[in-house]
């Protein structure tokens, strides 16, 4: 199973539950894949995904499956290149568009799962990864708020969430579909500009149940659950975010156990790695 994340170094933990939760649910091999690079702005200085992280989770996937690996592809390059201009500034960090240069990367696969890191595996998503793609170039869920503010009237909903997409990068590369999207964010500024981008331009997208990325509230048939940003009306209107790694909020603010054994493997693995660098 091809599984692709995308993020900075402040992504690190979360990459690194978000692939035990697959380790623990899919009995298939893995390669995770990591787009990662430095990115200057003028505010701020994002630094790549860690080699020695990268190679660290390696050490894990292997351990549990020979076959399996992670491979980091650091795309700094690339990026600079075609720099999203128009949003580099934007309220989500540059890191949200890496996903948008995957069809420039020679060595990702034509299938690949791409997962937000603040996504956890709940259930086995096989059935899902293998899904028959034909000509479609991916695959998502509704977005939780986004099916409502970014709604045609006059059709169905079709906003799609970005945080968990199948996506079919045979198809992608042959129509254009992310150097479109990239073009996009250099010259229009976006709310949630990769994601709006996204669903802008895509001809032939599927869209799936939600318990292939549960946005608001655990089910008892979710598969993947995904941490995003919330609203809450009571005392007052706000928003709330509580991300996998923030263990003490998913238990008080969330009222979550349900991944404790996860996190429990989790905060483990991080005690033996900061032993090994002392």
């Amino acid at each position: 199973m091809n599984i692709l994340y995308c993020g900075d170094r402040q992504m690190q933990d979360g990459v690194l539950i978000s692939t035990l939760s697959l380790l623990d649910t899919v009995a298939e091999p893995l390669h995770v894949y990591i787009l990662t690079a430095k990115i200057q702005t003028p505010k701020k200085t994002y630094e790549p995904f860690s080699t020695q992280k990268a190679a660290e989770l390696n050490g894990i996937v292997q351990k549990h499956d020979q076959r399996s690996r992670v491979t980091k592809i650091d795309i700094t390059e690339q990026f600079a290149s075609q720099p999203p201009i128009a949003n580099m500034n934007s309220l989500f960090t540059p890191n949200c568009m890496l996903r948008l240069y995957a069809d420039e990367v020679a060595g990702l696969p034509d299938r690949i799962l791409y997962l937000d890191a603040d996504v956890i595996c709940r259930r086995d998503c096989s059935d899902f990864y293998h899904k028959n793609l034909r000509n479609v170039e991916m695959v998502g869920v509704l977005d939780h708020y986004g099916k409502w503010f970014f709604r045609n009237p006059l059709k169905k909903f079709s906003y799609l969430n970005s945080g968990v997409l199948l996506l079919n990068l045979k198809v992608i590369r042959d129509n254009g579909l992310f150097a479109d999207a990239r073009y996009l964010c250099q010259v229009h500024k976006m709310f949630m500009p990769d994601q709006t981008a996204l669903n802008k331009l895509a001809a032939e997208k599927e869209i799936a149940p939600t318990r292939f990325n549960e946005q608001k509230k655990l089910k008892s048939d979710t598969v993947f659950q995904h941490f995003t940003t919330s609203f809450r009306f009571f005392p007052w209107v706000h928003t709330q975010t509580v991300k996998p790694w923030q263990i003490d909020r998913m238990h008080t603010v969330l009222k979550l156990h349900e991944y404790d054994d996860l996190l429990d493997q989790y905060q483990s693995i991080k005690k033996t790695f900061r032993r090994s660098e002392q």
